[in-house]
């Protein structure tokens, strides 16, 4: 089964969000991991955003590439700018996708309250419930 890591600068938001949609949605299809550049700790407003929509990834825990129980990629998905331009290096025959994401954490910044913080991380959450529907398939038809 193909396996693909979707990697962010922190893995507490947008990554952690990729990895609960392709388990919910696409289990069938690939195997879904998360890791992060850093270790930020998993996003409690991430986890309310996709609890809104039926998926927990409230048990996840935010993890490096490190600290991975798989070492081998198929796809490696950066979903952040930072995570794109510090990738580490990966063995073998994985290819790098980037598909950038906005920040929740950064779009939230100085509002008055976790209701208006979440419109943010709402939109994130659905942008990127879009993108894992159109995986695989939309991996293997770039290259």
């Amino acid at each position: 089964m193909m396996k693909i890591l979707f990697l962010c600068t922190g893995n507490s938001c947008r990554s952690q969000m990729a990895e609960g949609w392709a388990r919910a949605l696409k289990a069938e299809a690939f195997e879904a991991y998360s890791a992060g550049v850093v270790k930020h700790g998993l996003n409690p407003l991430a986890v309310k955003a996709m609890a809104e929509s039926g998926v927990d990834i409230a048990g996840h825990e935010s993890n490096t590439v490190d600290e991975l129980p798989v070492t081998e990629f198929d796809y490696v998905i950066t979903l952040c700018g930072h995570a794109n331009e510090n990738c580490p290096f990966f063995p073998g025959k994985v290819r790098r996708v980037h598909a950038g994401f906005d920040d929740p954490p950064a779009l939230a910044k100085g509002v008055a309250s976790d209701e208006e913080a979440l419109v943010h991380y709402r939109r994130v959450r659905d942008e990127i419930r879009e993108y894992v529907l159109g995986l695989p398939e939309a991996l293997e038809s770039e290259g």
